[in-house]
């Protein structure tokens, strides 16, 4: 009779296991199959709550499952204690000076990322390359502490640490004869930064990719076009870089007038009536200059107007000054050839 009750027990046991692994199951594919899929269109507090909810049915069907097997919770939390204790105890200096190590590693990180924050957004002649050293920097920076703080954790809990050291530098050995082109990305993105070939915030183009550098790291850098598109490239396959922020950029606008209008007389009135636009145009740094006539084409003679402007800001001044040669133009009714086909029919 006792036999037959237990193996009965047994069975009830057996089968609540499986319900309960199956109410885990339906727990992992509710997760996987409706929160995950759902989860950007549910409001943040809804998703919080949904996931505590699921976290708890998973605690209860753990906890559930140790009770059907008569699991004696009190011999675990006895346990836990006293080892809690005994951590605590006998280590409580080491915890200490661990977290006081992790506390001064954020400390020093907080404030370097702040100081050379101020660094690069100061204003001044030099503030893009101020920017991209402080980047640079506070990358160095930000591995060199994290470094410093294993270590010395590592030393609190009494590893010791001079193999390692001996170790990472056998290891620098290695990886410096396996990775040159590494090495090679590393070396050329310092001369890069000290040589001033380029900074955050300046349009280059490099391999026919012309953009705004974004980003310039040690091995990397990043550059932005004007459709979105960014672009990584390893410091070591930059070469032949074309900067066009290191000086002001001039706008061109080529225009061509009929052989029977009066070449001085429309060089007088664009030199009047341009200098008009500066106020319409605050990235111009000068008037706009009539150069004169620059081609006698086959049906029109050429001239030529230029601008400076601020750096890669001359694409939409130089629409705005096209669009105001025309209205001058048509106003005094000077002729703008464009290409015409004569047809001669035969007996005429």
């Amino acid at each position: 009779m006792t036999l037959l009750f237990l193996f009965a027990s047994t069975g009830l046991n057996i089968l609540f296991t499986i319900l309960i692994a199956l109410v885990l199951l339906g727990i992992y594919l509710f997760q996987s199959r409706v929160v995950t899929k759902h989860q950007d269109d549910m409001s943040r507090t809804l998703l919080i709550f949904t996931y505590i909810i699921l976290f708890i049915l998973f605690i209860g069907a753990i906890v559930g499952s140790l009770l059907i097997w008569e699991y004696d919770f009190g011999i675990l939390s006895d346990n836990f204690v006293a080892q809690m204790s005994t951590i605590f105890s006998d280590k409580i200096g080491i915890l200490i000076g661990s977290i006081f190590t992790l506390f001064v590693a954020l400390m020093v990180l907080k404030i370097s990322k702040i100081g050379l924050y101020r660094v690069g957004m100061k204003p001044g002649p030099m503030q893009r390359r101020k920017k991209t050293i402080a980047k640079v920097m506070m990358s160095i920076i930000k591995y060199l502490v994290y470094l410093l703080a294993l270590l010395i954790i590592l030393a609190l809990w009494g590893v010791n640490v001079i193999p390692a050291l001996a170790g990472l530098g056998v290891a620098g050995i290695v990886i410096g004869l396996g990775a040159q082109k590494f090495i090679n990305d590393l070396i050329s993105g310092f001369f890069i930064i000290f040589e001033h070939h380029f900074d955050v915030g300046d349009v280059i183009e490099v391999k026919g990719f012309k953009g705004e550098v974004i980003d310039i790291g040690l091995k990397t850098s990043k550059i932005r076009n004007w459709r979105g598109e960014v672009k990584i490239l390893n410091n070591g396959d930059i070469d032949n870089v074309s900067n066009f922020s290191l000086n002001p950029s001039i706008g061109i606008i080529d225009f061509g007038i009929a052989y029977p209008e009066d070449a001085q007389k429309t060089i007088e009135l664009l030199k009047a009536e341009l200098p008009k636009l500066r106020p319409l145009i605050p990235d111009a740094l000068d008037d706009p200059q009539v150069l004169g006539v620059m081609d006698l084409a086959n049906s029109s003679v050429n001239m030529r107007v230029i601008v400076k402007t601020i750096t890669e800001k001359h694409y939409g001044i130089e629409r705005i000054i096209r669009q105001r040669i025309k209205e001058i133009l048509d106003e005094n009714h000077i002729e703008i050839p464009f290409p015409q086909v004569v047809v001669h029919q035969a007996g005429e």
